[in-house]
């Protein structure tokens, strides 16, 4: 701007632009008037294409960079005629528009000055940056945001939505921009009146707001005269071109009247001060509703990320309030400028609040500011000014504010995106934007290198945030993890930032742990543990007595009880902090004393805390070790159990089921030490009755600790098996059973079960532990004088022993003489006869005669026994019963044996029965009391009845026969007794019952029963010529047996034959001279009255009885003829007919018997019999002619045919045909019709000539019945013999176009009525090359059908049937051919013409032969086989294997090994070779391995280009696979001179240790390190490559070298050191610190032997140097030796340390290698056994010694590294730092 313009009144400033710039009052005309104002259109309505941009650019906006926008609609035009340019513009058009502050420019020299420019504009379009997130260079800032501000006032921005026209536009509603800024300046009004000029340049390094230069001319979107009063300025634009220069929106226009500041006054309020500046936008009709819908969604949070403006508004003036559509808000920021510098960041709190409708809402949000470096790899062309990324990230404290929208933005580009992320921290950068203004550019490399840095921003931030305690933060640490991303990003691009945020975190120590101490602990999330809630609340009520300190020292950090919360389980998951390993929880409990010193109800928790998670947790854990069980033992003194202990062995604990019963059962548990039960104490289970999870605790300790529930009841059960040999605790059971009782502790049923559990002590004093019963003592007894001694010892009878009626005390319990005796008798029923139940068992004393008395009280107890409803034992019943005790009229008789009588039957049975004695009670010994006993006798056997008497005399007469004793006068006394009685009236049934039934009666067959006797007679003569019958035997008895008819009777003996067929079937015996006439009537009269004989008749069926023409037969072969069927008879010569002559008419009425034996009476039956004659004809091949054309004859006569002649009649092979004997199915009758088809099949043609089986001409009279039969009178029935019979010649010329067209005909036929062809038929026809196509004769399956329609392919291109030859009537075949196997589709012909491919030579044919393959989805069988032709220029070429083949070789580094396709085809087929043939798309791992075993052996030295393309496919492809490939290798890549040269990998390095690489490159001629390719690839990253050349075996040099410690000192030159100058106290608290971390798991008494190393040393100085020798041994067996300083040396078997003398002035170089040194020499010394730690105590040492171990450094590096010391360390620190100075 000149100094003329600043001198200038506003108004004059503006007039002056108008005619300098605009031509405006001037005679000529700017001629890029019309270009400049459709520029400026294009830039302010495309390039902002949404409503919200012009409120985004009036937050934050600058006028445009460059000129060269305004034409970039017409950058392509220009690039046309750019050569014509100086020819449009003559020198007299010079456009004043252009002229600049020092002269004007013609377009040709504007063009050409910036065509660098247009072509960059060109390549990068300035497309419009998201909504919300346009980002405006600072140094270019014009409006809000970017303007200047007085000091003391708070920058603010108003928006107010007026209805009033204050413009006279004609506006319906107005939108007025109020700015408290300092206002325009003349530069300002200069920049905002043209395009592509700015007031403020060269800050590019601060970052970019704007960076596509259109700025405010985008309110013309809504605005068509955009209004601005500012600092005396009051302008308008108007986006029609002015009449005078015909240019808009860029004009500058003065306002003259309206609106004036009053009008502005009026609506802002007159009672406020109006801003300095006011934006005043009359608003197009249509952009009304829009631009209050963007006012009102206005997000509270765009103040956070701006650095002025404080203050922001939106409000509506409306005459009418209740039509006020717009949303208003009041938003206003607050920063707490306390700054904290830190890792080059800093940060601050911002507290936003919002009013919105009398609503205020708050939100503090924590800013954290962090810079980091631009990296090389991610700078581009629009940031290459900027050298820093400022990263904010911004962590609301509460919940964020958000006008009721749900989805927030989460990046931010100074204002917000529409990129909502899901994380609950807000992302602030300088990103690069994409054109639709809602994201950033996820490919740029400028965005990615941000993203990159967020992880480590965030790391810090959080770091900050958990350990901080500053006042302006959260309370507590847990509430800040809530800023984790735990969640996935809902943009799948950010993932990468959310994974980097875990990492970085995961290895800081940012846990909070639990120490119960004032100090706080963190830890890393990796060695954290959570616990569970429950032991949560049992650590809480614990505190109070038991000492928890030792939490952490399990070997778990536990975090915070504050942070293990369900509110954080999202957060914990994300940080992998898992719950601690089960075992933890044991070394707790038992670490902490936690069970033997909390109160019982705590102690019931910790139980139930275990219980509950025993199954899935606790079970495999060494909890079942642990002591947690409490009891009392015997001497009432508390003791513990662990859960294996209780489980292992048969001891048990106990809990009493009620209160009552506890101190009872403790008291009583003292008695019986053989028990094995132990109670807990009184105060446990008190406690457990009233526990809440009383449930669970008892059921784990019932299921887990075996632990018993008892009830008295329940204990004594358990007691009473575990008594042993000891009487007195046998003794004290039954004491205790009674005192139980008395108090009511047991219930009478167990009180019952136990008395019969519990073991006895017999009258020899043995503990019984098994009895049937119990007998009262001997003495005094009545069993004694009855039985004598105990006889059921055996048996379990017990005789008690005298103790019981002793009186005794027991568990302090006094019990009377005789007390327990009588509870016995009461409940255990001790007893005494009569009233003992005997076992099943005798006694002696009843086999002899017992006293009176003694048998009376036998019968009493039997008695009482009854009384009782006892079942009387078997045995001992039976001793009684069979015992001859009893006193009878013959003498001492068992029971069972003797009678007593009454005197009525007594003496006349006596009398009658002169052959058996009966057995009658002495009733007068026994004093008649016997009959008082009568029950009691029965029930002994006694009997009483008359009957019974008879039954015994039956008895003694059939035990007299079983022993052969019955005599044949025996039998006649019985029949004498049977008739004296029936003569005195007795009944004699009884008797007769007990005999009848006996064998004893002799007859002819032997001896009977006389049920099976028969009396014999006329009646019975027939019968017994074909039956034998047991006929009574006379002659042994005599005729005078027959006297005694009606007595023979009565025992069952038949006399009269009465019907009796049953005894003749029973009885039947075969003779054939005995078949008379009447022997046959008999036999059917037998049939016809017996309604069950099937196993008679079945006999008959088979035996020869009937008499026929042909002599007896037996039925099933005889014919009872009928006249209307006899022809079928004659047919066949020797069929069986009935013999009328012989029996009569008679034997016509027994038609149903003789058909029921088997005998043929009907014509269907007759028909079956002649079939079977017929098929026995037929299978000897007996059947004449004469036979065959009269049965055929009779079929004439007798049709229709019964099913059984007639199936015979098919089915049989009865038929002489030209192939044998057929079936009729089978066979065919001659005719023309087959004349053509019998070259190619075997055909069944019935013999109609004179040969041996043929029929002759006759036969042919007989085709209807040939044809009924099924035989094949026409041909066009006959395909199937066609089928079956088909014989495809040899020779192909056989087979004609006619038979092959006959033949197709005869399948087509065939199918017509059968689904599939036969197998055999198939195989035949598939099996012979008959077909003929264009490549000659061919199988079926061989042939395609060709399809005109199909252009793709060619007939010569495969085996397609020569239609020529066929004709089209080939065609119709179709179907057919395909049910051959012909391939009748062309799609599917692949197969066939993929097997003739290798056929062919020609490039095009095998091209159209690839495509067609490809278009049917060809598959090869063998993709290794050769389908690949690879052409040889005009040689022609050859085909190849696809393994040889690959598609693409990029690198050109296979030519010679590989064939490359692309290189011969197009892309189609490449990706057919590559689909279906398998052709890889470019060398693989195999391929490289070969590669470079070539170059190994041929090649000695490679281009840098092919060695990195090499080791890139290596890097990118390493796995598994490549590394078996490689690892064969023998050679490696190794640099010399700028060349890549192979070299032994034995020889080659890899260098790991940079201080060994630095000293072994000096003295080495030849390269021995390993080189590296460069490469930005993360695969081809250093550690990767050495990964992968350590995998092939080239060693890292760390290894392989040798290192020499050894070395030798004067005497002289040694000088003694105090040991306080090098092992100082701080070094000491280190090392203690770092061996108590829990993870490490040492124990106290090794951490102090480890430092009781350092405190024994001497430390020894000396001025010779200390160095180690370092050698590598190569494979030419030649070797590397270099030295390297040292410094120091620790022989810690020696207890000597030496130390190389430093000199006072020490470079920085020295003490850190002294520093590392040391370290590294101490921590071998301590840590020889865990050399994995050696690294991370060094470091912590190295850090340490540059600290000169000074108190409160070694104190803040132990807390930053999580690491404390230990109360027993410290203790023994300091007695061991006492006991140096003491020395010292």
């Amino acid at each position: 701007m000149s100094s003329s313009a600043a001198a200038m009144s506003p108004r004059e400033h503006v007039e002056r632009i108008r005619l300098e710039r605009y031509y405006i009052g001037r005679s000529e005309r700017n001629p890029l008037s019309e270009d400049m104002h459709y520029a400026v259109n294009y830039l302010s309505q495309e390039i902002y294409s949404k409503d919200v941009h012009f409120l985004m650019e009036l937050v934050q906006w600058a006028p445009p960079a460059n000129l060269t926008s305004i034409f970039f609609p017409f950058l392509p035009q220009w690039r046309r005629h750019a050569a014509a340019a100086d020819q449009l513009m003559t020198p007299a058009a010079r456009c004043p528009i252009l002229r600049r502050a020092r002269g004007t420019t013609t377009i040709t020299s504007f063009i050409n000055i910036n065509r660098s420019e247009i072509d960059r504009w060109s390549s990068d379009p300035p497309y419009p940056a998201p909504h919300g997130g346009k980002k405006l260079d600072p140094s270019i800032q014009c409006n809000a945001e970017d303007n200047e501000y007085p000091s003391g006032v708070p920058p603010s921005l108003e928006f107010l939505v007026t209805s009033k026209d204050i413009t006279e536009s004609g506006a319906s509603a107005t939108l007025l921009i109020f700015n408290n800024e300092k206002g325009f300046s003349p530069a300002n009004i200069e920049s905002i009146s043209r395009v592509g000029k700015s007031t403020k340049k060269g800050n590019r390094d601060q970052g970019y707001i704007g960076e596509k230069g259109i700025g405010f001319k985008s309110v013309f979107l809504i605005s068509s005269q955009p209004h601005i009063f500012s600092k005396g300025y009051q302008i308008k634009f108007n986006e029609k071109p002015c009449d005078e220069c015909g240019i808009g929106y860029i004009v500058p226009e003065w306002v003259e009247s309206r609106p004036s500041l009053s009008d502005i006054r009026e609506i802002y309020g007159s009672s406020k001060d109006l801003p300095t500046t006011t934006i005043i936008l009359p608003l197009k009709n249509e952009k009304v509703n829009a631009v209050k819908e963007q006012l009102s969604s206005i997000h509270p949070e765009m103040l956070l990320f701006l650095s002025k403006i404080r203050q922001l508004s939106v409000k509506e003036d409306n005459c009418n309030p209740e039509c006020s559509t717009l949303s208003e808000i009041s938003i206003s920021s607050e920063k707490d400028f306390e700054v904290r510098k830190n890792v080059n960041a800093e940060s601050y709190t911002v507290h936003l609040s919002a009013l919105e409708d009398g609503k205020k809402k708050e939100c503090p949000y924590y800013m954290w500011r962090q810079k980091f470096l631009v990296k090389p790899e991610n700078r581009v062309d629009k940031r290459a000014e900027i050298g820093e990324w400022v990263i904010t990230l911004a962590f609301p404290f509460h919940q964020r504010l958000s006008r009721g929208k749900q989805l927030l933005p989460g990046v931010y580009a100074f204002l917000p995106t529409e990129m909502v992320t899901n994380f609950p921290f807000i992302i602030q950068a300088d990103f690069l934007l994409a054109s639709s203004r809602e994201a950033i550019l996820f490919d740029s490399p400028w965005n990615k290198g941000i993203l990159e840095c967020v992880p480590s921003a965030f790391r810090d931030v959080f770091v900050t945030l958990v350990k901080s305690g500053d006042n302006m933060l959260p309370s507590y640490p847990p509430s800040r993890f809530k800023f984790l991303p735990v969640d996935p990003s809902l943009i799948p691009l950010l993932e990468p930032v959310r994974s980097g945020i875990k990492d970085k975190v995961l290895v800081e120590d940012i846990v909070p742990c639990e120490s119960y101490t004032p100090q706080k602990i963190f830890c890393k999330p990796g060695v954290a543990g959570r616990l569970k809630p429950a032991f949560w609340d049992i650590l809480s009520k614990a505190e109070q007595s038991v000492d928890l300190k030792n939490l952490s020292t399990h070997g778990t950090y536990i975090i915070s009880s504050y942070f293990d919360m369900p509110e954080y389980n999202s957060v914990l998951e994300f940080l992998g902090i898992k719950s601690v390993n089960p075992e933890w929880y044991a070394k707790c409990i038992e670490g902490s004393n936690l069970v033997k010193e909390v109160p019982e109800p705590l102690y019931l928790e910790i139980i139930s805390f275990i219980a509950d998670n025993w199954e899935n947790f606790f079970s495999v854990t060494s909890m079942p070790s642990i002591p947690l069980l409490k009891y009392v033992d015997r001497n009432d003194v508390p003791s513990f159990w662990s859960l294996s202990r209780a489980r292992q062995y048969s001891d048990r604990l106990c809990i009493a089921s009620e209160n009552k019963y506890i101190s009872w059962l403790i008291s009583w548990n003292k008695e019986f030490p053989s028990s094995s039960r132990f109670f807990f104490p009184l105060s446990t289970q008190a406690a457990l009755k009233e526990f809440s999870q009383k449930a669970t605790v008892t059921k784990w300790f019932e299921d887990y600790a075996k632990v018993e529930t008892v009830s008295v009841y329940g204990y004594a059960h358990k007691i009473v098996n575990s008594l042993g040999s000891d009487r007195r605790p046998v003794i004290a059971f039954a004491h205790f059973l009674y005192h139980s009782s008395e108090k009511e502790h047991v219930g009478s049923y167990n009180l019952s079960e136990l008395l019969h559990a519990m073991p006895v002590i017999d009258n020899y004093g043995n503990v019984i532990t098994v009895r049937e019963n119990i007998l009262v003592p001997a003495k005094g007894s009545k069993w004694v004088g009855l039985m004598g001694s105990n006889p059921w010892r055996n048996e379990m009878y017990v005789e008690l022993s005298s103790d019981y009626k002793s009186a005794g005390c027991f568990a302090g319990q006094f019990t009377s003489e005789d007390q327990l005796m009588a509870f016995l008798n009461t409940q255990l029923q001790v007893s005494d006869v009569p009233f003992i139940n005997p076992p099943d068992a005798s006694f002696p004393t009843v086999s002899s005669p017992l006293t009176l008395d003694n048998a009376v009280l036998l019968l009493q107890w039997i008695r009482n026994l009854k009384s009782k409803g006892v079942q009387l034992p078997a045995r001992f019943l039976a001793c009684i019963k069979q015992g001859s005790w009893l006193k009878t009229s013959v003498g001492y008789k068992p029971p069972n044996e003797s009678f007593l009588s009454s005197a009525e039957w007594g003496s006349l049975l006596q009398n009658g029965s002169s052959f058996v004695d009966i057995p009658m009670i002495d009733q007068h010994f026994y004093g008649n009391k016997l009959q008082e006993y009568k029950k009691e006798l029965q029930a002994i056997g006694v009997r009483f009845e008359f009957r019974e008497a008879s039954a015994y005399i039956g008895s003694r007469l059939m035990s007299m026969a079983a022993n052969n004793m019955l005599t044949r006068e025996n039998v006649y006394q019985l029949l004498r007794l049977i008739r004296f009685m029936r003569e005195k009236f007795l009944p004699p049934s009884e008797l007769i019952n007990s005999v009848k039934d006996g064998i004893w009666m002799k007859t002819i067959l032997g001896y009977r029963s006389p049920a099976g006797c028969i009396m014999h007679d006329l009646d019975w003569e027939v019968a017994s010529c074909i039956s034998d019958q047991p006929f009574l035997d006379v002659k042994f008895y005599g005729e005078t047996i027959l006297s005694y008819k009606e007595e023979l009777e009565l025992l069952g003996v038949l006399a009269k034959f009465k019907d009796n067929y049953n005894l003749v079937i029973d009885n039947f015996k075969f003779s054939s001279t005995a078949i008379t006439s009447e022997a046959t009537i008999l036999i059917l009269k037998c049939i016809r009255h017996v309604k069950s004989c099937d196993d008679f008749v079945k006999k008959l069926r088979g035996l020869k009885w009937l008499k026929t023409n042909m002599g007896f037969h037996a039925p099933t072969e005889s014919f009872f003829v009928d006249s209307k069927w006899e022809c079928l008879i004659k047919v066949f010569d020797g069929i069986p007919v009935i013999d009328y002559g012989f029996y009569g008419s008679e034997i016509s009425s027994y038609k149903e018997e003789l058909k029921k034996t088997g005998l043929i009476t009907k014509f269907e039956e007759a028909s079956e019999a002649i079939a079977n004659f017929f098929k026995q004809m037929v299978s000897k091949s007996s059947l004449k002619k004469a036979s065959v054309l009269a049965l055929l004859s009779s079929y004439q006569q007798l049709s229709p045919v019964p099913y059984d002649l007639f199936n015979c009649m098919r089915t049989e092979k009865w038929l002489w045909t030209s192939m044998g004997f057929k079936a009729p199915s089978d066979a065919i009758l001659f005719n023309e019709e087959w004349q053509s088809l019998s070259p190619i099949a075997k055909l069944p043609f019935i013999d109609d000539g004179d040969t041996q089986f043929g029929l002759g001409k006759e036969i042919h009279g007989y085709k209807a019945v040939l044809k009924e039969l099924g035989v094949i009178v026409e041909a066009k029935g006959g395909a199937r013999f066609v089928i079956t019979g088909i014989n495809i010649p040899n020779d192909p010329s056989i087979m004609s176009k006619a038979t092959v067209l006959a033949l197709l005909e005869c399948i087509c036929s065939y199918l017509a009525s059968t689904i599939a062809l036969p197998k055999d038929f198939c195989e035949s026809i598939a099996s012979k090359e008959w077909l003929k196509t264009t490549i000659g004769y061919r199988r079926p399956d061989e042939c395609i059908l060709f399809d005109a329609k199909c252009t793709c392919i060619c007939k010569e291109d495969g085996p397609f049937i020569d239609e020529a030859f066929y004709g089209s009537e080939i065609a119709s075949f179709k179907d057919v051919l395909e049910k051959i196997g012909a391939i009748v589709d062309i799609k599917f012909g692949h197969d066939l013409v993929a097997r003739h491919l290798r056929n062919h030579k020609d490039n095009a044919t095998i091209s159209r032969v690839y495509m067609y393959l490809m278009d049917c989805n060809w598959e090869p069988e063998n993709k290794t086989s050769n389908w690949v032709w690879i052409p040889n220029g005009s040689d022609g070429g050859e085909w190849v294997s696809p393994l040889s083949c690959v598609l693409h070789d990029r690198d050109n580094l296979f030519a010679s090994h590989l064939h490359v396709l692309d290189k011969y085809y197009e892309k189609k087929l490449l990706d057919f070779f590559s689909v279906v043939l398998g052709v890889r798309h470019g060398p693989g791992a195999e391929d490289y391995c070969k590669l470079w075993s070539t170059w190994e052996s041929s090649v000695s030295e490679l281009s840098i280009a092919d060695c990195s393309a090499f080791w890139k496919f290596i890097a990118i492809n390493w796995g598994q696979k490549a590394n078996k490939l490689l690892s064969g290798c023998m050679k490696v890549p190794v640099c010399s001179d700028g060349k890549i040269i192979l070299s032994n990998k034995k020889d080659v390095f890899i260098p790991d240790d940079l201080l060994l690489k630095d000293l072994f490159s000096k003295i080495s001629q030849e390269p021995c390190f390993i080189w590296y390719p460069f490469s930005s690839l993360p695969s081809m990253s250093r550690a990767s490559l050495n990964n992968i050349y350590g995998s092939i075996g080239v060693g890292t040099i760390s290894k392989a070298v040798q290192k020499n410690d050894s070395f030798t000192l004067a005497s002289g030159n040694l000088k003694t050191v105090g040991l306080n100058k090098v092992i100082k106290a701080g070094l000491l608290q280190l090392v203690f610190a770092f061996l108590a971390d829990p993870v490490l798991d040492i124990s106290t008494k090794e951490r102090h032997r480890m430092v009781s190393w350092l405190l024994d040393v001497t430390v020894l100085e000396t001025d010779e140097p200390i160095t180690v020798g370092y050698s590598v041994s190569l494979s030419s067996g030649r070797t590397l030796d270099v030295k390297a300083s040292r410094m120091l040396r620790w022989e810690r078997e020696n207890k000597k340390l030496y130390i190389q003398r430093s000199h006072d002035t020490t470079s920085y170089r020295e003490k850190i290698e002294f520093a590392t040194y040391f370290a590294e020499e101490i921590c071998q010394g301590l840590l020889f056994e865990k050399a994995d730690q050696i690294p991370s105590l060094a470091e912590l040492i190295k850090l340490g010694c540059l600290l000169d171990f000074q108190y409160a450094a070694v104190e803040f590096l132990l807390k930053s590294k999580n690491l404390q010391l230990l109360p027993e360390d410290e203790a023994f620190l300091n007695a061991a730092l006492q006991g140096l100075l003491l020395t010292n």
